[in-house]
């Protein structure tokens, strides 16, 4: 037998030992586990990590280059560049804006970017990391996202950019915030990491800013089982990610391609020798944040069901949504006007006047194996890593004190199924009616 037909029937025999591995087992109400997020994965998705063990693709390669290409297209932005994580996708975007090739337009320690406070860490850590100052803003119960005019308020003569998540999948006024960064010349990103195949005004979020930036942890819409993205429509912007990303070298091959400049050694960059080569040349204070071939064959598998993916996530909310309407004590969470949300879960608040509180039908849910997950950090100024940090607040954040009190949501995600998604909603609504 040659190679050739003893990989296909190696792969053959994964997926058929992927159905034995993960039989279909019937929903048991209280008893099956029913998760907040989670990866959804099948035969083409395992057989597709073998291949590229099989072939040894250990480093990244044609899977990740073929996947900046297809996830470009997909996300209508001219370049991509796989990271290692979402987290490393939001640094490499705030760090590229610090890049010395910007000129007089960079940001510079002191310079202030305008985010949320409701929020998770990996969105405001890049800006403290980079010595900029965070300018945190209160979001709208409901939506949970901020406003323009929340926004617009926070411009102060230092202000340089903005980066904003859309919260679980729920677009923020992304045209809106677009303008004014354009009126005030104001880099933004677009942490869309929860985001993906979201629109506002018809449009992908992820296409308004200078950079938009994605997760591919298991939780999110796409899974490469860690890993994350860089989009941005600036070949310029995307030349520093991509020298950041690697190590900060100033050379642009491929690990094991060289010359492809065809002046390999015809550089004088720096105070270096005429002639250095130019393969160890660095022109930014860099990372190694690459991602390998085995996640990128993984996410070309899990890309081609994207649109999939985002039908089944909207089809649970409007499910779990149209279930809980009318149900005294609880805010019930809204997509943001003239959006059409890729929903990464669905957020409740207790009322502050309700006859419980958050804490116990959380329990309550948990006992029924329901999953739960808090809004994230709540009001990240509380949270003791921030306490001490520069920053400045505009306005009040009385809602996100009311995230970090009151909210929490529970999972709308491809792996659940409508039975699953009625029994949460049953069990909310006899938890509320008990306690009326």
């Amino acid at each position: 037998m040659q190679l050739s037909d003893k990989k296909k029937q190696l792969l053959d025999d994964v997926r058929k030992y992927h159905h034995e591995a993960q039989p279909e087992r019937p929903f048991q109400p209280g008893v099956t586990e029913i998760w907040p997020s989670g990866a959804v994965l099948d035969e083409t998705d395992r057989a597709a990590l073998v291949e590229a063990a099989l072939d040894m693709r250990i480093a990244a390669g044609v899977s990740s280059r073929r996947f900046e290409s297809q996830f470009a297209r997909k996300m209508n932005r001219r370049k991509a560049h796989l990271t290692n994580s979402g987290s490393s996708a939001n640094l490499l975007a705030v760090s590229a804006l610090t890049s010395h090739v910007l000129g007089d337009a960079r940001l510079r320690p002191g310079d202030e970017v305008i985010t949320v406070a409701a929020g998770f860490p990996t969105t405001v850590n890049p800006i403290l990391q980079n010595g900029l100052v965070p300018v945190f803003v209160d979001v709208e119960l409901g939506t949970y996202n901020t406003t323009a005019e929340r926004v617009a308020q926070a411009i102060g003569p230092r202000t340089r950019a903005i980066i904003i998540a859309h919260a679980l999948g729920n677009p923020f006024e992304v045209a809106e915030v677009a303008q004014l960064a354009t009126d005030h010349e104001l880099f933004l990103i677009e942490d869309n990491c929860d985001a993906v195949g979201s629109t506002y005004d018809g449009k992908l979020t992820g296409t308004f800013g200078d950079f938009t930036t994605v997760s591919f942890y298991p939780a999110h819409h796409l899974t490469m089982g860690e890993g994350g993205c860089v989009l941005t429509p600036s070949l310029e912007l995307a030349r520093i990610v991509e020298s950041l990303r690697d190590w900060g070298r100033d050379c642009w091959c491929e690990p094991g391609e060289s010359d492809k400049c065809l002046k390999r050694f015809k550089y004088q960059l720096g105070t270096l020798p005429a002639g250095y080569d130019h393969k160890y040349i660095f022109s930014h204070v860099g990372y190694n944040l690459k991602a390998t071939d085995i996640q990128a064959a993984l996410g070309l598998t899990q890309l081609a069901k994207l649109d999939e993916f985002c039908a089944a996530r909207r089809r649970n909310w409007r499910r779990l949504r149209a279930d809980l309407d009318g149900t005294p004590w609880l805010v019930l969470p809204e997509a943001t006007p003239r959006s059409d949300p890729s929903w990464f879960g669905f957020v409740l608040t207790v009322a502050p006047d309700a006859p419980f509180g958050r804490a116990e039908l959380v329990e309550f849910l948990e006992s029924r194996r329901i999953g739960t997950r808090r809004l994230f950090a709540g009001n990240l100024t509380r949270h003791p890593a921030y306490v001490d940090q520069p920053h400045r607040v505009v306005g009040d954040l009385t809602n996100s004190d009311v995230i970090t009190e009151q909210t929490f949501w529970v999972g709308v995600y491809p792996g659940l199924t409508e039975e699953m998604i009625d029994y949460v909603g049953s069990s909310i609504r006899e938890f509320v009616k008990a306690r009326s």
